[in-house]
């Protein structure tokens, strides 16, 4: 299979092109259009249009969505469009998918509407997907004024509508998206954005390739943010784990375990799941709106503590994610559908300067 290169995740051209004004409201959502009319198409019929990459090592398969301002299955502005892994097999276990039934561009967030979990534009995304966040806002939001605009890594320059605070669940309008382009090997993807905001004063260069390594059950997901712009780049990047293991709701067959005694930072008063020195265990299998969530501490200054186990022992599979980088911070959020474990680490990027860090994933059956 040949490499190929695409912008946009349109065909297998180099377009490499930058998207204005009027393009980018017929495009990519601004107003709810486009964005509204994938949402009001059936999951499955929407998910069948998108353009995707399929990789494998033989040992692990996955299908990875591509961006497309167009066509794209994730085209919200909250989570980083590259990357974004729609399904992962091993041993005949799936890892990913979606942890929601029904999406709907009217939802804030996600709802319950009968045995139908909905998720709105900004939330119905699948896999391990990344949020950049400075101060719990986009970088230059709290800087500009209504009219104005603001970066969100991974998605674009964005506009502020008006006076109330950021809000990561609402749709933004998308001035500048950037240039995306990508390219497909056999067992890896290669994605990269270029963007730069001469009104704000950001630029970078954002490149993440999602790899399959030779012959073993493990991915690893390579970032390399470079600061291009004039302003220095200070956020916190968190890896929303959205994991569906074979589509199993959440319950007592499931446990998470990391390398330190873990210190909620709240107590933990709940029916649904306890936390029991380093493993964090689920008491009762969760349905209906049961969730379960908790803000972790207990970790140290190294990169040894980013080490997270999720096993469940009745079904056999298992995943460790670990990193090159140390814990800013850590939680838990779990429904009946989904179980997501949430790391953050610290970025901070000089004018000219780069970052690099690393995810790894290690896929495993129990006896």
């Amino acid at each position: 299979m040949k490499d190929t290169e695409a912008s946009l995740g349109v065909g297998t051209k180099t377009i490499n092109r930058r998207l204005y004004g009027a393009r980018v409201l017929q495009n990519c959502y601004v107003g709810v259009a486009s964005v509204a009319l994938l949402f009001c198409l059936p999951f499955h019929t929407a998910w069948s249009q998108n353009p995707t990459a399929e990789i494998s090592n033989g040992v692990v398969s996955a299908t990875i969505a591509t961006p497309d301002q167009k066509n794209g299955f994730y085209r919200g502005t909250r989570f980083d469009w590259s990357g974004v892994i729609q399904r992962l097999t091993f041993s005949g276990h799936n890892y990913y998918g979606p942890w929601f039934t029904r999406t709907d561009p009217s939802v804030h967030d996600f709802i319950y509407q009968g045995a139908d979990i909905v998720a709105g534009p900004c939330s119905a995304i699948t896999g391990p997907v990344e949020e950049f966040l400075s101060n719990d806002e986009a970088l230059g939001f709290s800087q500009t004024q209504p009219g104005g605009t603001f970066i969100k890594i991974g998605v674009g320059v964005l506009r502020r509508p008006d006076r109330e605070k950021y809000d990561n669940f609402h749709l933004y309008e998308i001035v500048d998206p950037g240039k995306w382009s990508v390219v497909a090997k056999p067992d890896s993807v290669e994605f990269v954005q270029e963007l730069k905001d001469r009104s704000t004063g950001y630029g970078y260069r954002y490149q993440k390739i999602v790899r399959l390594l030779s012959g073993k059950p493990q991915m690893e997901i390579e970032h390399v943010l470079t600061n291009t712009g004039t302003r220095p780049i200070d956020t916190s990047v968190y890896d929303h784990n959205f994991l569906v293991l074979d589509h199993l709701p959440i319950g007592p067959d499931f446990t998470v375990t990391l390398p330190f005694t873990i210190q909620p930072l709240k107590p933990v008063k709940s029916v649904m799941g306890a936390i029991e020195g380093n493993r964090i265990v689920f008491r009762k299998a969760m349905e209906g709106r049961d969730v379960f969530a908790a803000a972790l501490g207990g970790f140290g200054s190294s990169a040894k503590d980013y080490d997270i186990r999720v096993e469940n022992r009745h079904q056999g599979a298992g995943v460790e994610i670990t990193s090159d980088r140390p814990l800013e911070s850590e939680e838990i959020w779990s429904i009946r559908s989904v179980l997501a474990m949430e790391p953050f680490i610290r970025i901070k990027v000089p004018a000219g300067q780069s970052f690099r860090w690393k995810y790894s994933y290690r896929y495993y059956t129990i006896p």
